[in-house]
């Protein structure tokens, strides 16, 4: 594995001159020094940079909240033993979950820390081997924390189809995403690369949206007081402490034969006992979930999309790389549609023209 080729850019490449907008016309100090800002990180637009705050901000903001997590079983309030999802630890508390969970978190927050970095334009341009390294830590750390998402995937909120299928494919295209984009960086197709980027790490914040939207789709739903879920009642005696409380309150696990895997229905509400806030939020996860991931997917396409000139740039970027090391067809010596698919050919716009 050669560091030198997993970048976006090449040290050689400088970054696009800024363009004439309507911020230079504005006699505005407050426009300057936003320009300012920005520009000393290397962004040429300013919607780029607001992005690169909302974006960025949520997940480094999303996994120095979770950093106390590290501390697995704990007894401060912020480890995830008591930080967690009443009658989480339950299950992680032992056998293949605690490895999992373990494995999880250990990777994943220090892999949202590390990310942003990644798009900070002046980095690629002045600290070359920084970004490839950075590169490299963060696809391991991805694919570790997989590892783990999938080994817990079966309890995580109760563990419901939907949420199993939800974790898995949110593992399958994340990790598609970063070989595409390890492969295109080698063939040396930087604007792939990114694209291919991009939608990695677009994925990857799903959880931070999943969050607001569980929350919220809890709120809702325990508002209407007609949704419930099961709890086993081994699961509720570590959320109540006592069997006094849980037989009182869920006559079936005090029933003669009860064991710790039988079944209780408990309702849906936010805001109300540990055990019911604990079913509000399992109610919500998996749907929580899919809705995030669609969002995300589908708001990395339109800013692909909406984001051409960048694509033609690297594009004629990775043209005079690949002539340089040799690759053919120069241009689209990576996954791209002309070379893979049914596009017409591609060709740098000074031949066009000069045709």
């Amino acid at each position: 594995m050669d560091p030198r080729t997993f970048c976006t850019t090449d040290r050689s490449v400088s970054p696009p001159h800024p363009s004439t907008s309507q911020d230079e016309k504005i006699p505005n100090k407050l426009v300057q020094f936003w320009r300012r800002g920005y520009q000393l990180l290397g962004f040429q637009k300013g919607y780029n940079f607001s992005f690169f705050i909302i974006f960025a901000g949520a997940i480094v903001g999303f996994s120095l909240a979770r950093l106390s997590y590290l501390n697995i079983s704990g007894s401060t309030s912020s480890s995830y033993a008591n930080g967690a999802s009443p009658g989480e630890w339950y299950w992680y508390s032992h056998s293949i979950h605690r490895i999992g969970i373990t494995i999880h978190l250990a990777t994943i927050l220090p892999a949202g820390l590390l990310m942003v970095w990644q798009f900070i334009p002046v980095i690629r341009y002045k600290f070359l081997m920084a970004h490839r390294i950075n590169g490299y830590l963060l696809v391991i750390l991805v694919i570790i924390s997989n590892v783990g998402a999938l080994m817990i995937a079966r309890r995580a909120f109760g563990g419901s189809l939907s949420t199993q299928a939800g974790v898995g494919v949110l593992v399958i295209i994340s990790t598609v995403s970063i070989a595409l984009a390890y492969y295109n960086i080698k063939r040396l197709q930087i604007d792939q690369h990114r694209a291919w980027m991009l939608r990695a790490m677009f994925y990857l914040g799903t959880i931070v949206t999943m969050r607001l939207i569980m929350i919220l789709s809890a709120l809702i739903s325990s508002k209407m007081s007609n949704y419930n879920t099961t709890m086993t009642c081994g699961e509720l005696l570590s959320i109540l402490d006592t069997s006094q409380k849980v037989n009182a309150f869920y006559p079936s696990c005090g029933q003669p034969g009860a064991t710790p895997a039988t079944l209780a229905i408990v309702q849906a509400k936010f805001g109300s006992q540990p055990e019911q806030i604990a079913s509000a939020l399992r109610l919500s996860f998996g749907m929580a979930l899919w809705m995030a991931l669609f969002l995300h997917a589908t708001g990395v396409e339109i800013y692909l999309g909406l984001t051409p000139r960048e694509n033609n740039r690297l594009r004629l970027v990775s043209y005079e790389r690949q002539l340089e090391r040799g690759l053919s067809p120069a241009g689209s010596a990576g996954l791209t549609s002309d070379g893979w698919g049914d596009g017409e050919p591609w060709q740098p716009l000074r031949e066009v023209t000069e045709k």
